[in-house]
């Protein structure tokens, strides 16, 4: 068979290699956060945010997605409108550092490839990751990290729960549309919701205001004050809604290079 193909000519083929299936990228976008601070409000307080990414395109449909994010959430009570919410007076900033993976699904088959009718698409996403916070206050013109506080009690004597991690799971979940842009480049832009599992994105997660007078106690005057901003000193209402976790979301764009181009093979 050999010398029969040989003899009639030579085949040529593409062949695909890690490189060719591998891309790298850049995206910047904004984010902002829901919680007991901002029930509704989308993009409310939103920052600017951005980070790196891999893609590893398994085949047409499927696409493996990795990334890293640097953002920043925050919300003020003072800026409510409901009358309650600015008499609580929380407020809170947190830097965000995620890592997550997972896989991107191609509503149309993608390939690359300048002129391809298939070089464009709608995709949803879904990833699992980690993530970094700390939300902080000011307290007395100064920034105060909230955590050591034990605004809520945690770690007194009059409390079972535990100070919360900084370090957090997060599940991502959205959906984009994204375009090839010839042979090497891709672009996209996408809306991605991160649910979290922790109510203290924001240091707000008990329906009700800790003993100050233990936290002045066994921790400081600094973290009673924080433990309870109410404007008329209330002791009695509702600091926030244990029955729901907080989340963030990220939505922005993202340019990325091919690493590499297929093998051409003759046969």
């Amino acid at each position: 068979m050999f010398l029969i193909l040989s003899c009639v000519g030579s085949f040529k083929a593409q062949r695909k290699t890690f490189f060719s299936k591998s891309e790298f990228g850049l995206n910047v976008g904004q984010m902002y956060y829901i919680g007991d601070l901002n029930q509704f409000k989308p993009f409310y307080q939103s920052n600017w945010s951005g980070g790196i990414m891999y893609r590893y395109n398994l085949q047409p449909r499927f696409t493996l997605r990795f990334n890293y994010l640097y953002g920043k959430v925050e919300a003020y009570d003072k800026e409510s409108s409901n009358s309650l919410f600015v008499n609580r007076n929380l407020e809170f900033r947190s830097v965000i550092h995620e890592v997550a993976g997972g896989l991107e699904f191609h509503y149309i088959p993608f390939t690359f490839g300048k002129g391809n009718k298939n070089a464009g698409t709608v995709y949803l996403l879904a990833q699992l990751g980690g993530f970094y916070m700390n939300p902080k206050a000011m307290y007395k013109d100064s920034l105060v990290a909230l955590q050591p506080m034990s605004t809520e009690g945690q770690g007194t004597s009059v409390a079972t729960r535990k100070p919360y991690s900084h370090y957090q799971l997060c599940v991502p979940l959205g959906m984009g549309v994204k375009f090839a842009i010839g042979n090497k480049l891709t672009v996209n832009f996408d809306l991605v919701i991160r649910k979290t599992f922790t109510d203290y994105l924001d240091d707000v997660g008990s329906g009700t205001y800790a003993n100050s007078k233990v936290i002045d106690k066994e921790v400081s005057q600094m973290a009673a004050d924080l433990s309870n901003r109410s404007l008329d000193g209330s002791k009695y209402g509702v600091r926030g809604n244990p029955a729901t976790k907080d989340w963030y979301v990220y939505s922005g764009m993202t340019i990325a290079l091919r690493l590499g181009r297929e093998k051409i093979c003759f046969y």
